[in-house]
């Protein structure tokens, strides 16, 4: 993970509209984050029906991927003909924080705290095999030499998060929340980032508010402005937000908004 010393990269956005919003979501961000951050005792997301929300991700999940399979397969097609490797690329993230929910049972109890449950999430490759040689956990930047050709298209547009709709199947994910880390990085955030250990009191998801707000994070500084606008969408959480901010994401993958 690089230090936060770096500043962040530029990047561009196709339209005004998009420029303004995300202008503005960074400036609520930068007011808030000099207040006094919530204490784990005070928040707690919105409650809303478990079961509801539950249907709602399958259906939607189920639909999207009918929707998106041309594409998908497509996708794996120009991976396997243009780089070696496999087509998936699969990842530990760190996901529910049952033991806040108290859901957790005696078989569940980890050796380690890692701030929720871990799980497998699954992404189409779009770097070289080789990008992490010393094992060692990286933040991927603008015009990284480690990202193949046709990944820097699907993760510019991020096509390659798509076959994260089948860890909404298994019910790992939704497919609106907080963005998942890997545990390496997300042991280091929590002690970096007031209030990031906060956003593992819900599923994390595919997309979210902070994702829709914010290009990919490039410094500490834009960690957290995300951590503010997930702690936001949890607040307010409901289907009707998802479904919303599911329809906001259409645009940033077409146009591009944020991604390198």
């Amino acid at each position: 993970m690089r230090s936060e010393r770096l500043t962040p990269a530029p990047f561009k956005v196709r339209n005004a509209v998009s420029r303004d919003r995300i202008a503005l979501g960074a400036a609520r961000a930068e007011a808030a984050m000099t207040k006094r951050p919530e204490s784990d005792e005070d928040f707690g997301p919105r409650s809303r029906s478990e079961w509801a929300c539950m249907l709602f991700n399958v259906t939607m999940a189920t639909l999207m991927l009918i929707v998106a399979s041309p594409v998908m397969l497509l996708t794996a097609l120009l991976i396997r003909m243009t780089s070696r490797g496999p087509i998936v690329y699969t990842q530990v993230r760190v996901g529910l924080d049952r033991r806040w929910a108290r859901t957790h049972s005696i078989n569940e109890r980890r050796r380690e705290n890692l701030g929720g449950v871990p799980f497998v999430i699954y992404k189409f490759r779009s770097m070289r095999v080789d990008a992490e040689k010393d094992g060692q956990a990286v933040w991927a930047t603008q015009g990284d030499d480690r990202t193949t050709a046709i990944g820097k298209i699907i993760r510019k547009s991020r096509i390659d998060e798509l076959p994260q709709l089948f860890n909404v199947l298994r019910g790992d994910m939704n497919i609106v929340g907080p963005r998942p880390e890997r545990p390496s990085i997300f042991v280091r955030l929590r002690e970096q980032v007031d209030g990031y250990p906060l956003r593992q009191r819900v599923k994390p998801g595919i997309t979210g508010l902070a994702q829709i707000s914010n290009p990919y994070d490039a410094s500490l500084d834009d960690v957290r402005r995300k951590v503010y606008f997930d702690i936001e969408y949890m607040r307010t959480q409901s289907l009707w937000t998802d479904f919303v901010i599911m329809a906001k994401t259409v645009p940033v993958m077409l146009f591009r908004i944020g991604g390198w």
